[in-house]
């Protein structure tokens, strides 16, 4: 007998605490052995002075129970809030965001029929970090992490999840032609990785033209892994095509905990008029029961679903006007189909999967253990940023050659990365944000931090302003940063 399994449910806000509800009754029906611990997160909590959206009990429940149930969640505009979602997958790390996007033609209307693919996003770097300045009155800065552990880490998950899933291929987005260190770094891990897995297909995509294909012959995608940013937007393009977006659920999984969610916010505009589309946290519930070792509940409700749309019983986002159902109706609707399956669309049968205690929420192999490799790591210069909107950029240059000394050459000013000192263009547009690059001289130091300091005292002493500093590196004698456009 299965035993009851305690999870944390957040009901959300919006249509949140709607479809919330709805799916909870349909799980109860199904005969989910679950208990319910229910916490409150999001707008209330933000509005009563709490600036992370959750109290410190509910991070209690989440790290004793280890599986999240959420509805979608309202973070207030203005104010510095940050997104609750994006606190909760990186203090939890729950690095694999998992989003299925499958069609449902012939009973929901759809271009692309045949579309069936799975997108892998990495959860946790990127420009998701989160970390933003504004550094001058016309520049803000915002930067884009990717490291080495946290590409393997989701790059294997989604070989491993293709591998138990009968998946053929795994596709990989990113932008490296232009960002060749941080994207190059994904897509290099890829390669890596993907020679482990010679029995998987493996391509890549530069992500705008991959886009367009999402958008054009989704079928001919099957698992797509990319870094952060892309996979968000993404996924919400890839849910939409299937149909609607209000049919997606998603996973979130890390080592120890897990979360499950509809991949939609959540809608104030409707809140509180029952018409809300609860499938795409039906899904996410389906993936939580696999989850947590309750496979024949999860294939009850899914082909009961499944029954429910073949039967022309949708909601208003599906089916417009006199032929849509509310929100609970449809959950009933669900309810009443629990034991049938559909007759047009395939029916499901999710298989039990062997957990142990230790390996409950391991679903795809750690990040392999290698032995560290020997870089020799050297400084081979500095990138200098001033704020200046006075001085043309000859004036700085000129500026700056004389301060650079014996230890350091001026090699070139840019401006929004594109070059605009020595011999630059009239008609480049320049703001009040300068990068100034200077190389090591050979034989003539340079080459340690004590000498970027007293670099860095000139040009204060010549009443330049400056904002940060970036150390250049080259590792095991390869550049470790990129050239400036013009360079």
């Amino acid at each position: 007998m299965t035993k009851e399994r305690a999870i944390t449910i957040a009901r959300g806000d919006g249509i949140g605490p709607e479809i919330m509800d709805a799916t909870l009754k349909i799980l109860e029906h199904a005969g989910a052995k679950i208990q319910p611990e229910f916490i409150d997160i999001g707008e209330k909590i933000y509005l009563s002075g709490n600036s992370s959206g959750i109290p410190d009990e509910a991070w209690d429940s989440l790290r004793r129970t280890k599986v999240f149930f959420k509805g979608p969640i309202t973070t207030p505009q203005g104010g510095g809030y940050k997104s609750l979602n994006v606190t909760i997958r990186k203090t939890l790390g729950l690095y694999a965001n998992v989003r299925p996007n499958v069609s449902y033609a012939p009973f929901v209307e759809t271009k692309h029929p045949n579309m069936d693919l799975v997108i892998i996003r990495e959860n946790e770097e990127d420009l998701y970090a989160g970390i933003e300045h504004q550094q001058t009155p016309e520049v803000v800065q915002c930067l884009k992490l990717i490291t080495r552990p946290g590409s393997e880490k989701i790059v294997r998950y989604a070989f491993e999840y293709a591998k138990k899933n009968n998946r053929k291929k795994v596709t990989c987005f990113t932008k490296d032609n232009i960002m060749k260190l941080t994207d190059g770094l994904f897509h290099k891990v890829f390669r890596e990785v993907a020679e482990e897995y010679p029995e998987i297909e493996t391509e890549h995509w530069i992500i705008d033209i991959g886009m367009a294909k999402i958008a054009d012959t989704p079928q001919d995608f099957d698992v797509i892994v990319m870094p952060n940013l892309y996979g968000d937007i993404a996924s919400d393009v890839a849910a939409q095509i299937t149909g609607s977006v209000g049919l997606a659920g998603s996973a979130n999984i890390g080592d120890q905990v897990a979360m499950f969610e509809a991949i939609h916010g959540s809608a104030p505009d409707i809140a509180g008029k029952g018409i809300a589309n609860p499938s795409g946290l039906i899904n996410g519930a389906i993936m939580m029961l696999v989850h947590i070792g309750q496979p024949e509940v999860a294939t009850r409700i899914h082909n009961a679903w499944l029954k429910t749309l073949e039967d022309g019983i949708h909601t208003g986002d599906i089916a417009k006007g006199a032929s849509s159902v509310g929100t609970m109706a449809f959950a009933e609707a669900v309810i009443e189909r629990l034991g049938q399956k559909p007759s047009t669309y395939t029916p499901v049968e999710y298989k039990q999967v062997e957990q142990t205690e230790d390996t409950a929420f391991h679903l795809s192999p750690a990040v392999k253990d290698r032995p560290k490799q020997d870089v020799v790591r050297e400084l081979d210069g500095v990138d200098v940023f001033l704020f200046n909107n006075e001085l043309t950029p000859d004036e700085i240059g000129q500026k700056l050659e004389e301060l650079a000394g014996p230890e350091f050459k001026l090699a070139v000013i840019t401006n929004r990365g594109v070059k605009v000192y020595p011999q630059g263009f009239p008609e480049t547009f320049t703001t009040d944000h300068w990068r100034c690059r200077f190389e090591c001289m050979e034989n003539q130091g340079g080459n340690s931090n004590k000498e970027i300091i007293e670099l860095l005292n000139r040009i204060h002493q010549a009443d330049l302003e400056t904002i940060k500093t970036e150390n250049l590196y080259k590792f095991n004698g390869e550049r470790g940063y990129s050239l400036g456009q013009g360079q």
